[in-house]
């Protein structure tokens, strides 16, 4: 019985240790080829490149992580997924995986994600597809004790499939324990970031600002990825990209709008 196809990517750059960590995790299950940013994408959302040349190379950054084939591209991840399905891959792979991001991607951050929206372009595509994440911004975190639960969610995912519209959103708390508490199925947390800019001067006298913010939860609830992951548990956030609002659409039409 042929190996599943597995597309990894992520938004932290083809030579970060998440990245690497999931190839090996990956390789142990199916057949991997690896397309991601050259360089770091964090926090670039769904962004694509519509007014720019895009650039891939064929590369092996470690033989011995076991990819068939790995490709680093000029563009945002989601260009990346893009790029895979249209041009480098001769089929349809059977699961996309993103990551592991190097910070959390529970709650609002999901919004700003390249992980996430690496694997929501795979999931517009119809394709199964889940992103990781380890709430370790270092950059040499450990990802091994998420290794288990990773496979195993994998594994479900190709055997069980994602019902049609979801991404799954999976969040790994770091923990100092060799494994995390378990794995529970959770809703986002309402949050969101209290920001400020911080207003600086250059050299060179030019004035510029640096975003800076405060994580600010919103939420008390039990059934939520971060309560889930302040109790040291896995969060698994099933995730659409319909976007639309349908417990609104009967209020909006009791407005006088003119046809």
């Amino acid at each position: 019985m042929a190996k599943p196809l597995i597309l990894v990517t992520n938004d932290d750059g083809i030579t970060a240790p998440g990245l690497r960590a999931l190839i090996r995790f990956m390789k142990e299950i199916g057949d991997v080829v690896v397309v991601a940013p050259d360089s770091p994408q964090s926090g670039m959302g769904h962004a694509i490149t519509i007014d720019n040349t895009l650039y891939i190379k064929k590369i092996t950054v470690d033989p011995k992580d076991g990819a068939l084939a790995e490709y680093s591209c000029s563009g945002t991840p989601a260009d990346c997924v893009k790029l895979g399905l249209r041009e480098l891959l001769d089929r349809k792979p059977d699961l996309c995986v993103s990551g592991i991001n190097h910070g959390s991607n529970s709650s609002i951050n999901v919004i700003y994600s390249g992980t996430m929206s690496a694997a929501i372009e795979a999931g517009i595509e119809g394709i199964p597809a889940i992103g990781f994440s380890l709430c370790d911004y270092g950059w040499n975190a450990n990802f091994e004790p998420g290794k288990e639960a990773i496979q195993q969610i994998v594994r479900q995912a190709i055997v069980q499939g994602i019902p049609k519209g979801v991404v799954l959103n999976v969040n790994i708390p770091k923990t100092d324990s060799d494994t995390p508490m378990g794995i529970k199925v959770c809703r986002q947390a309402r949050a969101n970031w209290k920001e400020e800019f911080d207003k600086r001067t250059s050299p060179n006298g030019k004035e510029y600002y640096w975003l800076t913010g405060e994580f600010e939860l919103l939420d008390n609830g039990e059934d939520t990825d971060e309560f889930a992951l302040s109790k040291g548990y896995i969060s698994i956030v099933p995730t659409q990209f319909d976007l639309t609002a349908y417990h609104a659409i009967q209020q909006l039409n009791t407005w006088k709008l003119n046809a």
